[in-house]
């Protein structure tokens, strides 16, 4: 396999976020001369989050580093796409009590093909986008997606339900540097937004807004926190705000005859909207061997071929987790662990690899921890 790059002078559309890496991107390409362009997406129509991610400030910022470089400037109001592809289907997800991860929807609905769609209307074949990742072609012409060399970066996870179209017009730059490289670039360039803090979470939540945003539109019914014997031990403030695993934001303490230890969620029962909490990080209730899935997405058209041997990842930023696939067809698979994992969590993502190569991935539907009966905790 080897790197596939456009010849010199080629146009490229940047998606331009307002951040370092993007700029950093628009910068990299300009400097290995391609003819760099640069497209804002506002994603997003309310921007009510008490300054933790101003859209107007991200579009200013945007377009400040395009007048920098000297290069064309679109903005595009993607707020009705976005809706529609992915934020009604986060709202879904919550609904069912799963724990949606829209980042990877973003990613394939409008970075790689509304954008896409735009960028090609303006006369631009090829989109760049920051994100820490590599992509290579194989010597048949099948595009690959690979890990970023930065392991504490790579974005593949959120980039595995891209397809071979949507690689095959696409640069990553930044996969191929660590992220204190690309910042000393951005600071060697006077890039006005060099210093300017990385986004977290969800842009337009924030992340300490989470539970007020989700308000808005889902009602949160609040209920009882009970320990597997059926103690009442707290409330919660609506099963939509809590993860499997989630330690934080579940506001226990000072528990006669319990210790003072952290408590995890365990279950959610959504029937008789109760939370169980757990004081064992590793409790049974949250350890998996295996999970099963929603229907598989392959980055190649086809599953991998065999038994082989695989990593897996279930979360962004998790070590990779050998595996092997039991079975995979179109409705869904199964994979099973070398390793029992934590907290598997219906609605996140599995996403499996062949040493630094992404094969694709699937939502999860459920693993297969031994889940407590609902006439277990009716005591």
């Amino acid at each position: 396999m080897h790197p596939v790059k456009p010849a010199a002078g080629t146009p490229i559309m940047v998606a331009l976020s307002g951040g370092v890496d993007s700029a950093t991107t628009a910068w990299l390409l300009q400097q290995q001369g391609y003819a760099v362009a640069a497209l804002f997406m506002k994603n997003w129509e309310d921007d009510d989050t008490d300054g933790q991610c101003s859209a107007e400030q991200d579009a200013a910022d945007a377009e400040a580093i395009a007048q920098q470089l000297g290069i064309p400037f679109h903005a595009r109001n993607l707020a009705m796409e976005y809706w529609e592809s992915v934020f009604e289907h986060f709202l879904s997800e919550l609904r069912l009590g799963r724990t949606p991860n829209p980042d990877i929807l973003c990613n394939r609905e409008i970075k790689f093909k509304a954008m896409v769609e735009h960028a090609n209307d303006l006369g631009y074949e090829w989109i760049a986008t920051g994100h820490y990742a590599r992509r290579a072609q194989t010597s048949k012409g099948e595009h690959l997606l690979l890990k970023g060399v930065d392991d504490n970066k790579d974005q593949s996870y959120f980039l595995h339900a891209l397809d071979q179209q949507q690689l095959a017009q696409a640069l990553l730059p930044l996969g191929e540097y660590t992220k204190a490289e690309v910042r000393a670039m951005a600071g060697k360039a006077n890039l006005k937004v060099a210093a300017k803090k990385d986004s977290t979470g969800i842009c337009f939540i924030g992340e300490q807004r989470f539970e007020p945003f989700v308000d808005r539109y889902l009602k949160a019914v609040p209920g009882d926190i009970h320990t597997p014997e059926g103690e009442c031990i707290g409330q919660h403030t609506g099963l939509i705000h809590y993860t499997l695993g989630q330690r934080r934001g579940l506001r226990i303490g000072g528990l006669k005859h319990h210790p003072e230890a952290p408590w995890f969620v365990a279950h959610k029962d959504l029937d008789n909207n109760r939370l169980i909490a757990v004081q064992d990080s590793e409790h049974p209730w949250l350890m998996s061997t295996a999970l099963d899935t929603e229907a598989p997405h392959w980055i190649a058209g086809h599953a991998p071929s065999g038994n082989q041997s695989l990593t897996a990842r279930i979360r962004y930023r998790q070590a990779d987790q050998p595996c092997h696939i039991e079975h995979a067809d179109g409705e869904g698979m199964r994979v099973r662990f070398d390793r029992s994992q934590r907290a598997v969590t219906p609605g996140q993502s599995i996403v499996l690899y062949d040493g630094d190569v992404c094969l694709g991935g699937a939502v999860i539907r459920q693993g297969n921890a031994p889940l407590p009966q609902t006439r277990e905790l009716a005591a």
